[in-house]
């Protein structure tokens, strides 16, 4: 916001302002401590019952956040549960876009005044952290394919939704194991910057120790996020030379 845009403003529209921002405000409060009441929106954010009410009851009719009894709540007056706040699927969705949103507009920034380069150094330097967490995970297995269940488990923990089955290479005498992400939480934004899939790629083959191959994406129109993991080939399995892709980045 600029500095003196209030002045401008009639006190009609310096009241819509507030009451748009506060209602942002109760929003983020019960996506941060969900499942969470009124009385505790109204300590942590300084308002009235009957400012919270208005609030929920409007963020309710757009259907962004829902009802919910957490097990084991006391009844006040008359048995009736004392009612708690969550986020609701169409919540959750609008929250998420609007993180994408921002995160494009940041990059756009960062592409047009440092160029391409600053994008692909961002997207390193994001994966960067996310591989160093999972190190951890993969780093007491020696096996490829014992990585991939450890790295599936911590990837689903950040809500990639991973899952990982053992497949051969179609056309090939390959075998390994086809890691898929169901969700990206950055899907939207690496749409438009693919740097950020092929920083990914070169991570999971780093945290895997093998080459990996990335044969789809979310971003690039897939109903998944497909990565091809080389393991040994079964005993009495005959070994056929393959080569490999001179292209190491992600699939448009």
């Amino acid at each position: 916001m600029f500095i003196g845009a209030d002045l401008e403003r009639t006190p009609e529209e310096s009241a819509r302002h507030l009451e748009r921002r506060t209602r942002e405000r109760v929003l983020a409060d019960i996506s941060e401590h969900a499942p969470v009441t009124a009385a505790q929106i109204g300590e942590r954010l300084g308002l009235t019952p009957a400012a919270v009410r208005r609030h929920l009851d409007a963020l309710a009719e757009q259907s962004v956040i829902e009802e919910q009894v957490p097990a084991g709540t006391a009844s006040r007056g008359r048995g009736r549960p004392a009612r708690a706040w969550v986020l609701s699927e169409a919540g959750h969705r609008a929250l998420e876009h609007d993180y994408e949103d921002l995160a494009a507009q940041a990059l756009r920034f960062l592409a047009s005044h440092a160029g391409p380069d600053a994008v692909d150094a961002f997207a390193r330097e994001r994966v960067g952290e996310l591989a160093a967490r999972y190190a951890a995970a993969v780093a007491p297995y020696d096996d490829p394919q014992q990585r991939v269940g450890a790295l599936v488990e911590a990837m689903t923990q950040d809500g990639y939704a991973a899952s990982a089955r053992p497949v051969g290479l179609p056309g090939t005498s390959r075998h390994g194991v086809q890691l898929c992400q169901g969700h990206c939480p950055v899907g939207g934004v690496a749409e438009e910057f693919p740097a950020i899939c092929d920083a990914e790629t070169e991570a999971i083959s780093r945290l895997l120790g093998v080459h990996v191959q990335r044969l789809a994406t979310l971003a690039g129109g897939a109903h998944v996020c497909t990565t091809f993991v080389p393991t040994p080939a079964p005993a009495g399995t005959p070994e056929t030379t393959t080569a490999h892709t001179t292209d190491e980045r992600s699939p448009r």
